[in-house]
């Protein structure tokens, strides 16, 4: 088996960094769906996140090669954790996976060599896409030497590449869609709407906000539950996944 050969049958070890554990199980189900990739850690803090990878440079523990990094935890943030190992001389590649949305945190992310920028909530095809690009990457650099400026070029270009995303189904519009996550987002927790009330908040008619529901439901970004209560058949209810 050739350098390269070896490069690509060796999976890439992930440590999952997020403070809300039902998140970090998803993300690790997520993780290990994936051929190439393997969960080997999860942390909850960003003091935890510094010690696994030193633990894991030093050779104590499994080698970490991917960090799922949240912004938003408990003690420090995401961009914290990213500016310390990177100061610390740890080349782990970093992907943030996180809600916040604010030009200067993407900005610093940036900065920070953070390979790439995940918004919750998203699918699993989004995912898997974003993790794809990252092993491709990788892929590339397993010589120590590039042959030519064409081949850095596209090499760097392999990273920020994704598979182009399925088109929504006839009907569904990529606005309308972000409307409906964003009515979504701005439930309080526990809480779900139904295609009745997200119709009556978006000013669409049942039908159509029951599809886009359904729609996220099918891409694993919703999950839809029956709300009892009333009299009659239950109704369905809807929230982010």
């Amino acid at each position: 088996m050739d350098d390269e050969q070896a490069t690509q049958a060796t999976p890439l070890n992930v440590l999952i960094v997020d403070d809300e554990p039902l998140t970090a199980q998803a993300h690790a189900s997520y993780v290990d769906r994936l051929p190439g990739f393997r969960t080997v850690a999860v942390a909850g803090t960003a003091s935890a996140a510094l010690l696994a990878v030193r633990a894991s440079a030093h050779g104590d523990t499994e080698r970490i090669d991917v960090v799922l990094l949240d912004i938003n935890m408990p003690d420090a943030t995401g961009i914290d954790v990213a500016r310390r190992l990177r100061a610390e001389g740890h080349d782990v590649d970093i992907i943030a996976v996180t809600a916040v949305r604010e030009a200067a945190t993407v900005k610093q992310a940036v900065s920070l060599g953070i390979a790439h920028y995940l918004l919750k909530p998203f699918t699993f095809q989004t995912f898997a896409e974003k993790l794809e690009a990252l092993r491709e990457y990788r892929a590339g650099l397993f010589d120590h030497v590039v042959s030519s400026q064409d081949e850095v070029d596209q090499t760097l270009a392999s990273l920020r590449q994704s598979t182009p995303q399925a088109s929504l189904p006839k009907g569904l519009t990529s606005e309308t869609l972000a409307s409906v996550i964003s009515a979504l987002r701005s439930l309080e927790a526990g809480t779900g709407i139904s295609a009745k009330e997200l119709s009556e908040q978006l000013a669409l008619s049942r039908v159509t906000a029951r599809r886009y529901l359904e729609h996220l439901v099918d891409t694993s970004a919703a999950d839809r539950t029956p709300r009892y209560g009333t009299p009659g058949r239950p109704e369905l209810e809807y929230r982010l996944a």
